[in-house]
């Protein structure tokens, strides 16, 4: 990226979760990094100023889950296209899965996605490594040398591990090298086949369930295994109520495990696939009302500590099909913050704690050291308006994927400026 201007971004509510800061004040940057709060250093010249008044300034969100679909397919959406999109979305670091074509269980692959992310300049891309070679669940990957080329933690991306041997070992791997492993909770053979949650909607319309007992299932395998290895688990996706409460007796016990949920999955219930609604498809499914409100008790009591998007492009085709031939997924970077900012205005999380679920939390998780905005810190900020109301559309959403149940719903919260190591990588006023 080119040399970082000094911006000085003046009278904005600034949230800084991760220092417990919530003020009116200036921020300034310099050389990629944050200068100051309050007064300007000494001798600070800003080469730009931008105003914030109104609004609120944040750390540069970041998302434990969004698919890019580079490589091999490109068709659906590219690095350079959902980076941007994640611009427009506030967020400065996302995670992406190993699912990609070829998966990302080599070093060659890694860096490529590395590279094509450092071309575009609009966010920081963490590739997860692939935890077993080809995500077939029957070797485990080369995890030293995918840690030596970025890759932050390992996962087998929504494909449960089957051989319970294969995945201790695989653990105990990746402990080794101080690696968190993300693993998608679900019973391979309970969930085969399945299309949407087991229950009314799946009887209703003649579906293929997927019981909540397969998630319940893989949480009660995996905790087991955390504990026999000592290894760190994070549970990406939850999306069951009894999942919750094992987790938080794990947590209770001390266990090295977290959890994180689809922003959508605290909002939406199966209720959305009326129609055979194919843009509600998703793994994990979309489940109960009762399970909805479970995950945002637990989010509220800090047992599940990140909000993710999940996001998942898709080409216009693949929701097209007849229901069971449709692709799972909804495109999801750019309904994160307003569908976060929802939470607070419902009273489930203040705002502070609502933005440390998609800034400190996550970025703790994958131990980096963003979501923050301490002097010397790199200078990663969200300027966003709080009350913005704008109309999920084909016309506002800047992810190739258009693929989301939210269409037509107005959403309140809307980013002004996104800048990522000091450059202004979106301004909203130029779009």
């Amino acid at each position: 990226m080119p040399d970082s201007p000094a911006v000085s971004i003046r009278g904005g509510r600034v949230i800084d979760p991760a220092a417990g800061l919530d003020e009116v004040t200036d921020l300034h940057l310099a050389d990629g990094a944050i200068a100051g709060l309050g007064p300007p250093p000494a001798d600070f010249e800003p080469q730009r100023i931008i105003d914030a008044t109104g609004l609120v300034v944040c750390p540069g969100l970041v998302d434990l889950s969004a698919r890019l679909r580079q490589p091999g397919c490109e068709h659906k959406a590219t690095v350079a296209s959902e980076t941007r999109a994640a611009a427009a979305a506030g967020i400065t670091t996302l995670c992406c899965p190993p699912d990609t074509l070829p998966p990302v269980d080599t070093p060659a692959v890694a860096q490529l996605i590395r590279q094509l992310a450092e071309e575009r300049g609009h966010a920081r891309v963490l590739p997860a490594g692939a935890l077993t070679r080809g995500l077939d669940g029957e070797q485990i990957s080369e995890m030293a040398a995918l840690k030596l080329a970025g890759c932050p933690v390992m996962s087998n991306a929504d494909r449960p591990v089957r051989d319970t041997r294969v995945l201790r070992r695989a653990l105990e791997y990746a402990s080794t090298y101080g690696l968190c492993t993300f693993l998608h909770p679900a019973d391979a053979y309970l969930s085969e086949g399945g299309l949407v949650h087991e229950g009314r909607m799946a009887t209703q319309l003649g579906l293929p369930g997927i019981p909540e007992a397969a998630e319940v299932l893989g949480v009660a395998r995996d905790l087991a295994l955390a504990e026999q290895t000592g290894a760190r688990v994070h549970f990406r996706g939850l999306s069951t109520g009894r999942a919750t409460a094992m987790l938080a007796e794990a947590r209770s016990r001390r266990l090295p495990v977290s959890a994180d949920v689809a922003a959508h999955q605290l909002w939406l219930t199966e209720d959305a696939l009326a129609g055979f609604n194919a843009d509600a498809r998703l793994i994990p499914p979309l489940r109960t009302a009762a399970d909805r409100d479970a995950l945002r008790a637990a989010v509220a009591a800090g047992e599940i500590t990140a909000i993710c998007s999940d996001h998942q492009p898709h080409e216009p085709d693949a929701k097209l099909n007849p229901f069971p031939q449709t692709a799972p997924g909804m495109s999801a970077l750019e309904t994160l913050l307003p569908l976060v900012l929802g939470l607070v205005r419902e009273g489930v999380l203040d705002l502070c704690d609502a933005l440390a679920c998609i800034t400190c939390h996550p970025a703790a998780i994958l131990d980096r050291p963003v979501g923050r905005l301490q002097v010397g810190a790199v200078a990663d900020v969200c300027v966003f308006d709080p009350e913005a109301r704008w109309v999920v559309g084909d016309d506002t959403l800047v992810s190739r994927g258009r693929n989301t149940p939210l269409r037509g719903a107005e959403m309140t919260g809307r980013v002004r400026f996104t800048l990522f190591a000091g450059q202004v990588v979106f301004d909203a006023a130029a779009v």
